[in-house]
């Protein structure tokens, strides 16, 4: 049998990823890629996919408010992909089959697959427990690191996380703005976002990660954007795509 198979992630990056994972899977067939949660709904209701990858951060609805309004039974098969750890449990209440957080290896993306096929063929009786499996393997990514550990030639530094005012993104590595002191570390934005993810950091650009204690003030643009100002006097964007998930830090609408 062929599973038909829907992507969907506002990062084209990771959709790319995603169907590169896939192609050689010759029981899962990608039938579409969507890249926000509104054409995700649209898609879901004409294809009938039977199962869908499903990004949870996306802006204006995003993956917890597509599986709400998605209105087609039987319902597909779920699998949550994001940077975020702490959507783990609400992903384990909407009964997902797996949890994929960035940056996932290949050999974890197999472990998804494996589930996949297990829960297409379990009767329902068995989902709970192959969601407490999930749940279990889940909670050791919660606890994030205190101190980042930076050589600088000579010497290690370990830089506590609560003294960092934001990160910047340099290709494969980041620079930590630490007061007036900056730190190179080889590190990508989002494997840095997935370990600060449980601490009081947003994404707030593609190119920049903020300690959110640091805010001092936001004003909307006329593009749509937000100008942050931080309490040193630095002035960031706040992106629109990334709005959301600084209003989740925060626990309050913009």
């Amino acid at each position: 049998m062929t599973v038909r198979t829907l992507i969907v992630d506002d990062e084209p990056l990771a959709r790319e990823r995603l169907r590169a994972l896939l192609a050689p899977e010759t029981d899962l067939h990608p039938l579409a890629e969507c890249g926000d949660g509104q054409e995700a709904l649209s898609v879901i209701a004409r294809e009938r996919p039977a199962l869908v990858f499903l990004d949870v951060e996306m802006p204006e609805r995003d993956g917890f408010g597509v599986l709400a309004e998605m209105a087609v039974a039987p319902a597909p098969v779920v699998v949550f992909v994001t940077a975020w750890p702490q959507h783990a449990v609400r992903a384990f209440d909407a009964a997902a089959a797996d949890y994929l957080l960035k940056p996932f290896t290949v050999e974890r993306f197999q472990r998804t697959l494996a589930r996949v096929r297990e829960r297409l063929a379990s009767p329902p009786g068995d989902l709970r427990q192959q969601l407490q499996h999930l749940l279990q393997e889940l909670r050791p990514l919660a606890p994030a690191s205190e101190r980042l550990v930076v050589k600088t030639g000579t010497q290690t530094l370990l830089v506590p996380v609560e003294d960092i005012d934001w990160v910047e993104s340099a290709g494969n590595y980041v620079t930590l703005h630490v007061g007036r002191e900056q730190h190179l570390l080889r590190e990508t934005m989002a494997e840095l976002e997935a370990r600060l993810a449980s601490r009081r950091f947003a994404r707030v650009h593609r190119s920049a990660l903020v300690n959110v204690d640091r805010i001092h003030s936001l004003a909307p643009t006329l593009s749509g954007d937000h100008r942050l100002l931080l309490r040193d006097g630095r002035e960031l964007t706040l992106s629109r795509t990334y709005r959301a998930r600084l209003e989740q830090v925060l626990g309050h609408p913009l």
